[in-house]
């Protein structure tokens, strides 16, 4: 079985992008692999995080964000929500998920909320209906991130991303022993993996 993992942050459009390209270059191979999703916050708390309606993210979703969405055929909009969320809870949510088995659907639940809904991550109520949505047991859930239960969990996840991954960028991808930074293209994602398993 190989091993994938893909480090990602929900609020990072090319990680959102970096999951679909990952889902179609795995078509037929599913059974041959598993996945693990990996924190990394970009901007991790108290570090100011984004403003929609600022120069930087307008210029980077036109030039850049915008145009490969259409080439991948993914539907997305830049998200009202400003400042943009801390992600913290949101990855303590996805702990929860993990253990019960649901880390995968959780992770493009996030992904689809904030990016063509518009929703709030760094909000715990809206966590606790989307982590319904998924499956999860939304009072659990609930009062598993509320009262910091997976918080540790995280945080190693995180001190593991920055400091035995030596991750810097994301959406970064650990395909079996190839660390690969980036996004690439759905083909040269699939021949990787396909080279990896042989």
């Amino acid at each position: 079985m190989l091993q994938i993992k893909v480090y990602s942050d929900y609020v990072c459009p090319y990680c959102f992008f970096g999951e679909v390209v990952l889902e179609r270059a795995l078509q037929g191979l599913e059974d041959k692999v598993e996945i693990e999703w990996m924190p990394f916050e970009l901007r991790p708390y108290p570090t100011p995080t984004l403003k929609p309606e600022e120069d930087y993210l307008q210029t980077t979703w036109q030039n850049s964000v915008y145009p490969m969405a259409e080439q991948l055929d993914i539907k997305m909009v830049l998200p009202k929500v400003s400042p943009q969320p801390y992600t913290h809870l949101a990855f303590e949510g996805y702990q929860y998920a993990k253990d019960k088995g649901l880390g995968d659907a959780y992770t493009h639940r996030m992904f689809t909320a904030f990016f063509q809904e518009e929703q709030d991550l760094g909000d715990i109520h809206v966590l606790t209906a989307l982590a319904k949505e998924v499956g999860l047991d939304a009072e659990e859930f609930k009062t598993a991130v509320e009262s910091g239960k997976y918080k540790e969990a995280h945080l190693k996840a995180l001190r593991h991303a920055y400091e035995e991954a030596g991750v810097s960028a994301v959406p970064t991808f650990i395909i079996g022993n190839k660390k690969v930074r980036g996004l690439l293209r759905e083909e040269d994602l699939k021949n990787l993996i396909e080279q990896e398993l042989e």
